[in-house]
């Protein structure tokens, strides 16, 4: 079986619609993929309804959350995927909606702050663009930076605007990442770390805040994943047997907005059922 356990559409910031996602997941060979939009399940209704026969709907999202460092104290940025929980739990509902206008705020605000600087940005057109009951992401400003010849590409858009050290960069009020292992427990779903020690993209957790979460409740880690190195995937793979995580691989797929394909990374079939045989608050969807 091909397993993928992270993957964006449109409700986020993927270029596919949700079934765009699931269509082009079954062209890629996938038996399940996973739909995972940061701090939204807007896209599992249509993914499953749209879900060709003998794909596997793994139903998710990517929870944005933080990590207090226990020595200095500063905040490191968590990317928590959460599965198979109730999307109507009060707690998840009332979290997701904060998180989502959260991010909409954030964007309008870098959006203003270039245009302020003469760079040709309408924040009213980005805004208006976002899928409404969808969550806004980076990845918009930077399709709008390529639209306007700013940029050739996303990447180059986040190289040179849109990253943590930029001018333009604005913080988002995350949620504890504790509070959010403890939330999505609650909604029967399970929780794992998406690419811990992805170095290249910043700031990362240590292996002792790891332990700490897995003693707390989480479920897994995701070991194989395009941002981690052999070595990085080496070490993942033991300290998630040393601290009973499930281990899981994912290509983090985002349409056109990433270089990386459905399938490049994938799960061991025994994760999955791992996983699925933990959670109760929500079922895998299958034709």
């Amino acid at each position: 079986m091909r397993i993928d356990l992270h993957a964006h559409s449109t409700a986020s910031d993927g270029t596919d619609s949700p079934a765009g996602l699931v269509a082009a997941a079954a062209k890629a060979g996938l038996d399940v993929v996973a739909i995972t939009d940061h701090d939204t399940t807007a896209g599992w209704a249509p993914a499953a309804e749209a879900l060709p026969p003998g794909l596997t709907l793994v139903p998710g999202a990517e929870l944005s959350t933080i990590s207090v460092d226990p020595v200095t104290g500063r905040h490191i940025s968590v990317h928590l995927l959460a599965y198979l929980f109730d999307p109507e739990s009060p707690a998840v509902v009332a979290e997701q909606t904060r998180l989502r206008s959260e991010r909409r705020w954030r964007l309008r605000v870098m959006a203003e702050r270039m245009a302020a600087d003469g760079l040709p940005v309408d924040p009213d057109e980005v805004m208006s663009l976002l899928p409404e009951d969808g969550s806004a992401g980076r990845p918009h400003l930077a399709q709008a930076l390529v639209r306007a010849g700013v940029v050739s590409s996303v990447n180059e858009a986040f190289g040179s605007y849109l990253g943590n050290g930029s001018g333009y960069f604005v913080a988002r009020q995350d949620t504890l990442v504790e509070d959010a292992i403890d939330m999505i427990a609650e909604a029967g779903g399970v929780t794992v770390i998406a690419h811990p020690f992805a170095y290249t993209r910043g700031a990362t957790i240590t292996v002792d805040v790891l332990a700490g979460l897995a003693a707390h409740g989480l479920t897994g880690v995701e070991v194989d994943h395009p941002n981690h190195d052999e070595e990085t995937r080496v070490q993942l793979h033991g300290l998630a047997g040393e601290l009973g995580l499930v281990r899981t691989g994912s290509s983090d797929y985002h349409g056109t907005n990433k270089t990386i394909d459905l399938g490049d990374e994938t799960t061991d079939p025994l994760a999955l059922e791992e996983l699925v045989a933990r959670s109760t608050g929500y079922q895998v969807v299958t034709r």
